[in-house]
């Protein structure tokens, strides 16, 4: 019985997450990227023209397999395949912080909380990652696969962690990098986990390699020992600066020392009850994560290295935060078990003050924080009604916080762009290629290539892939300068149709001297291929 309500538990957490915060979305940023590699593997003849596909940076990974495998068996859009697969690791990812929780000797019911807690996710600020995704693209399902490891390792079932650390790193390698290294470590000294463990790893790097050689669609060869040449560092610089740790540190550093130091106080609070396998990812993980900084720093910043901005090892900067909230969430229920209350209350104000980076609201955090504190003490006394205050405590900051992670992303599908994608994907040819003149670095275009199926000439977030491939990226830029790189102007009309260019769709103007193919109450489409 304890197992199923615990089950419903982590359920119900999971449709939180999903509905409320952190949310989710899709088509509002990587997988305006990854959707129509997808589309145009499943059938070159789609977006054939569009040269954000033709390249597509997902060798090594089995994200794009898997997603293609599934779509066959189902019959399923990409959409909803891969929406489908993000549901799913997130609420193994929740399992995996309530298995680490429950590894600290608290109760269900606390380890649901400080489980919760996490799962209300949270901003890294700098290399401009969630430790939650809202989007489901191959780092989002990594991290919760990433969660669920290290509770199968807290609990000695070390084989299990290998399975769910391995399909991580099917997923999306770079993501692993410090959870292995953590594992390495602790396989030093531990043979059962060595024996277990790395296995399933052993034949995860077996089946990438195999299916990275076999990789359909790639045209641009990756560089793996490389300088960056200027050129593209300038690009890298303006279109991903989160890769560069110059670009923000004055901003940020401070604050990923300051969660460092509460990481490893709420360590020291809990390390006596943590079993030994965690506290080697209590204390290896925000490790691995402060390291990133200096290691980015000397490999990108000096020497330049191409590979660098693929793997963007800052992002491991998460773990400083997920850990900082997992541990001090289980230091403040300690500390209110014990009377500690301004150091309970303290610890609380900490995790709950994380997942905020706009309009912080100070009354919410310190009610949410007493009512922790309060349900915290009713369990420890294990009175008749602490389950029930616990389960409130846990659940309140999923209505109390508020859900502005995905507001923005929500109002990029509009009723009207997704009529003009319906009319596009209807009424013009397979191969017409499609610019938004008047777009600027809004992300509709990206929207509307996915549910088109429509090439466009050049897009603001396509340049993203200046990371991966510095051919495409110097295309992009070109591109961008012909035709987006100044505001709109009628005059410039004359011009497209040489360019490649066949229909401009434009939402703030309108043409006086053409008659629209098609429009509505926000957009109008113009066939300039004549």
């Amino acid at each position: 019985m304890k197992n199923l309500a615990v089950a419903a538990s982590l359920l119900a957490l999971t449709a939180l997450t999903w509905f409320e915060i952190p949310g989710h979305t899709c088509l509002a940023q990587d997988t305006q990227i990854y959707v129509p590699i997808l589309e145009h593997l499943r059938d070159p003849a789609v977006l054939a023209r569009d040269p954000l596909v033709e390249s597509p940076h997902v060798s090594f990974t089995l994200y794009d397999e898997t997603a293609r495998a599934v779509r066959r068996a189902t019959g399923l859009s990409f959409r909803y395949v891969l929406e489908s697969g993000q549901l799913a690791t997130r609420a193994l990812g929740i399992w995996g912080l309530y298995l680490m929780a429950a590894a600290l000797g608290l109760s269900a019911p606390a380890s649901l909380l400080a489980a919760a807690i996490v799962s209300l996710g949270a901003t890294v600020a700098g290399p401009a990652v969630l430790s939650f995704e809202i989007e489901p693209d191959p780092r989002g399902f990594a991290v919760p696969l990433l969660f669920l490891a290290v509770g199968f390792a807290a609990h000695g079932r070390h084989l299990a962690a290998g399975i769910a650390g391995s399909a991580a790193f099917l997923m999306h390698p770079p993501t692993v990098a410090p959870f292995w290294i953590v594992y390495g470590a602790l396989a030093l000294t531990d043979k059962r986990a060595a024996r277990h463990a790395f296995p399933p790893l052993a034949a995860a790097c077996v089946l990438l390699a195999i299916a990275a050689r076999f990789q359909d669609g790639a045209s641009e060869a990756q560089h793996f020992f490389a300088r960056i040449p200027p050129a593209i560092e300038f690009l890298q610089r303006l279109r991903a600066p989160y890769s560069w740790i110059s670009s923000w540190w004055r901003d940020w550093l401070p604050s990923y020392v300051a969660l460092y130091a509460a990481s490893l106080l709420a360590y020291r609070r809990v390390r006596k009850r943590a079993p030994r396998a965690l506290r080697f990812f209590l204390i290896g993980l925000p490790l691995a994560g402060m390291a990133s900084m200096p290691l980015s720093y000397l490999l990108l910043e000096k020497s330049k290295w191409v590979l660098m901005p693929q793997l963007q090892p800052m992002r491991a900067l998460l773990f400083v935060i997920v850990v900082a909230q997992l541990a001090g969430a289980a230091a403040g229920i300690l500390a209110a078990q014990s009377r500690r209350w301004a150091e309970a209350l303290s610890w609380f104000m900490l995790v709950y003050l994380i997942p905020l980076d706009a309009a912080v609201r100070l009354y919410a955090v310190i009610l949410l924080a007493a009512a922790a504190t309060f349900a915290a003490w009713s369990g420890g006394l294990r009175l008749r009604w602490s389950a029930p205050a616990l389960a409130g405590a846990a659940l309140a900051g999923f209505f109390l916080l508020p859900p502005w992670r995905g507001e923005a992303h929500q109002r990029l599908e509009t009723p009207q762009l997704a009529q003009l994608s319906c009319w596009a994907r209807a009424s013009t040819p397979r191969d017409a290629v499609f610019l938004f003149a008047d777009a600027g670095k809004r992300l509709e275009p990206g929207v509307f290539r996915s549910e088109a199926q429509r090439a466009i000439y050049v897009d603001w977030k396509g340049g993203g892939q200046v990371n991966y491939l510095p051919e495409l990226g110097e295309l992009w830029w070109r591109r961008w300068q012909q035709t987006l790189a100044a505001p709109f102007n009628p005059q410039s009309i004359a011009r497209y149709g040489p360019l490649g260019i066949d229909y401009i769709v434009l939402a703030s103007n309108r043409l006086a001297d053409r008659t629209p193919v098609y429009q509505n109450a926000q957009y109008a489409v113009y066939d300039v291929s004549h």
